[in-house]
This record gives structure tokens, C-alpha cells and sequence, in this order.
């Protein structure tokens, strides 16, 4: 069987990859519906759901790089003619769900794998070359995007495999040709293809579907930013006003980092450069649970076996403002999940005139504040979160 097409027959590598990208494709759809629907109530199933959009993931970004070799040969090849083009409903249709899979083939893995980058934790791609893609972002709004693209992509994918599975037992079944066998292994009786009359229309036809397909995306997708904060935090006197800042968390997850922040939060702050008996002042935090962002675990963050925003939806820090050996130090407690801990958090201050930046950090234990005991060891989620804080304040 030769390598190259010919005008009545499929080379040998053609074949390879037609049935290759098959395989994959028809291994990376049930593996992410599968996974998109796997409870995840304890450790031992949430890494089984990591694992399998693990593979779904690594399959997807397989396909894609595949398709593209295929798309390359494609296009250095001769395309066989159909064997029924007389009929020319029938040959519109064939040539334009064959627009639609060589597009799906790209575009479907490209969106899924740009929603990984964009987004943070959570069932990393099985490859040694990392988990983030040049001018990506790491974006809430960009991977929402993308997720809706993703699965309005696949719609237009699944529908298009229908279509050609089915044409091609029509071809096997009713009309006995060989059109299905000149895709099998092996040489085939095929005769010379009918004369064919191409037209521009089954392309056009394929584009005006994916622009309809990224309509529905991008309009669903812009439709899906995470819900304004419901524990509204009201202004707290301080005398010190903070200007801007951060207050981030960071946790290793089935061994890959994932960060995220709390953007809704108060400070009151009272501090003098001047200590009493090494103290300076004291601060009163409080954060609002359901502000957190935290990639694409946060909704199961929030949930109950985690923050359970719903019964405990703030979190408050109270603190005298020490000096230490370098820098300073707040010491206090931290109530979180109705669970109050001894906390410090050594902090570095830089006071010019009215304006003070603030940097700190602190380890705290997950299991302190009962969040994930589902999840009594490290291998999925880690004990240790990083927390960190900075911030600009202004006296007065």
C-alpha cells in the first residue's frame, strides 16, 4: 500500500492519521464528560476526577497536535474524488462536514487548552513541558471564555462526527460503494472517481457555522463572570487608610501550586512609630469568604467542606502590632469557619511621611480550621496554605 493519495485511492499515512485522530478524539470526548460528571466528596474521588481531566487534557492536546500534522500532509496530498459526486446535495454535505471536523480538530483542543492556562490548579496535562501557554493569561474572564467556547466547539464536533459516521454507513449500507473502504486498511476495489465540480460553497457554508459556534461562545461566555460578593463589608474607622492591596493564598494541589486572592476585604488600623512596651498599634481584619478567586477550584472551595461560605461567610484577623528582631510582627488570632487559631504574620513597613506599604507572610494549617477534612493526607491537597498581604495605606 503506497504512503502518498492518488486521485482514486488514500495513501497508507493518510489513513494512519484519519484513524489516529479518531481514536483520540473518541478517547478525549467520554473521558471529559466522564470526568465532568464524577462526584468529588472525598480525597479519593476528587483525585480520581483530577485524573481523568488529567487525560482528557493530555489526549485533547495530543488530537490537537496530530490534527495539525494531519492538516499539513493534507494539504502536500491529492484529495481523492467522491464516488458520488452526481449527487450534489450529497457532495456538499461531504465536503462541508469535512470543513467542520478539520476545523473542530483544531479549535475544540485550542480553547481547552488555553482555559487550562488561563485558569489555575486542578488536574495538570501528563507532560514534562508545563502548564501555561505564551500570551495567556492566568484570567477568571479568559477562562470562562474559553470554557464556553470549548463546549460550544465540541457541539459543532459531535454533530460533525455524527454526520460522517452516518455517511459513510449510508455509503457501506445502501449504496454499497466503496467509499468507506478506501479508508480502511488495505487496497479496495474503488473505481475512478466521478468527475467533480468543486465549489466554494460547503467552505463558505463551514465558516458561517463556526462564526455562529463563536458567536454562542463569546456571548455565553461574557455572561459567566463570577457573581458580585453577597457579604457586603461595610467601611470601618481606621487611622490608617488602606489605598490598594492584596491578600493572597497559595496551596499545593496533586503536587502543582494553585494561588488565588480574597477581593473583598476591610482594615482598621491603629499604629505609631513610637512603641508602648514594643507595641505600635493593633489591626482588626475582616474578609469577605465568597470574594475568594481561586482558579478553577474555587466553587469547590467555597463549598461546604472547605470555607462553607454559606454558614460562615467572613473571616476576621485580630492583632496587636509588634516589634521584632527585624521588621514587625501582628499577633493575634484568626476566626475562620467558626474556628478561632493564634496567628502571626511578620510583616515588613516602610513609613514616608503620610504613606506606608506593607508586606507580610504566614503559613497557616488547613485542618486548624477544619477546611478539607475530607482530605486527611497531602497527596491530593496540601496542609500548608501561604498566605500573603500587601498593601498602601495613607494616615488619616
Amino acid at each position: 500500500m503506497p504512503l502518498t493519495n492518488t486521485t482514486r485511492q488514500y495513501g497508507g499515512l493518510t489513513k494512519t492519521f484519519h484513524w489516529l485522530t479518531a481514536l483520540l478524539i473518541l478517547t478525549a470526548l467520554p473521558l471529559g464528560l466522564i470526568a465532568e460528571n464524577a462526584p468529588y466528596a472525598d480525597g479519593e474521588q476528587l483525585a480520581r476526577k483530577a485524573m481523568l481531566f488529567s487525560l482528557h487534557k493530555t489526549v485533547g492536546i495530543a488530537a490537537f497536535f496530530t490534527a495539525i500534522l494531519r492538516i499539513l500532509w493534507a494539504l502536500t496530498q491529492t484529495r481523492p474524488g467522491l464516488l458520488n459526486a452526481d449527487n450534489r446535495l450529497e457532495a456538499f454535505g461531504a465536503h462541508l462536514v469535512h470543513w467542520l471536523l478539520y476545523g473542530a480538530m483544531l479549535m475544540v483542543p485550542l480553547t481547552g487548552w488555553i482555559h487550562h492556562a488561563a485558569t489555575t490548579g486542578f488536574a495538570p496535562i501528563l507532560w514534562p513541558l508545563g502548564q501555561d501557554l505564551p500570551l495567556v493569561p492566568k484570567s477568571e474572564t479568559l477562562a470562562h471564555l474559553t470554557a464556553n467556547l470549548h463546549f460550544a466547539f465540541i457541539i459543532v464536533l459531535g454533530l460533525s462526527i455524527l454526520a460522517h459516521v452516518g455517511g459513510a454507513m449510508k455509503h457501506f449500507v445502501i449504496d454499497r460503494d466503496q467509499t468507506l473502504q478506501r479508508m480502511l486498511p488495505g487496497r479496495n476495489t474503488a473505481p475512478d472517481p466521478m468527475p467533480e465540480t468543486h465549489s466554494r460553497a460547503p467552505f463558505v457554508t463551514a465558516l458561517v457555522i463556526w462564526v455562529v459556534a463563536l458567536t454562542a461562545g463569546v456571548v455565553t461566555g461574557l455572561g459567566t463572570d463570577k457573581p458580585a460578593t453577597t457579604a457586603q463589608l461595610e467601611a470601618v474607622p481606621s487611622d490608617w487608610q488602606v489605598q490598594e492591596g492584596t491578600l493572597s493564598l497559595s496551596v499545593v494541589q496533586f503536587g502543582s501550586e494553585v494561588t488565588g486572592s480574597f477581593g473583598n476585604w476591610t482594615a482598621a488600623i491603629s499604629f505609631d512609630e513610637t512603641a508602648t512596651d514594643g507595641r505600635h498599634g493593633d489591626v482588626a481584619v475582616t474578609v469577605a469568604i465568597d470574594s475568594l478567586t481561586l482558579g478553577s477550584v474555587t466553587d469547590q472551595a467555597l463549598g461546604a467542606d472547605f470555607f462553607d461560605v454559606a454558614a460562615h461567610p467572613t473571616a476576621n484577623f485580630a492583632a496587636d502590632l509588634m516589634a521584632a528582631e527585624q521588621g514587625y510582627v501582628a499577633k493575634g488570632t484568626l476566626t475562620l469557619k467558626g474556628m478561632t487559631v493564634p496567628v502571626t504574620l511578620p510583616f515588613a513597613l516602610t513609613i514616608k511621611g503620610d504613606t506606608a506599604t506593607m508586606q507580610g507572610q504566614t503559613t497557616l494549617n488547613r485542618l486548624d480550621f477544619g477546611i478539607g477534612t475530607n482530605m486527611p493526607d497531602e497527596s491530593s491537597l496540601g496542609f500548608p496554605v501561604e498566605i500573603e498581604v500587601t498593601l498602601t495605606a495613607m494616615r488619616g
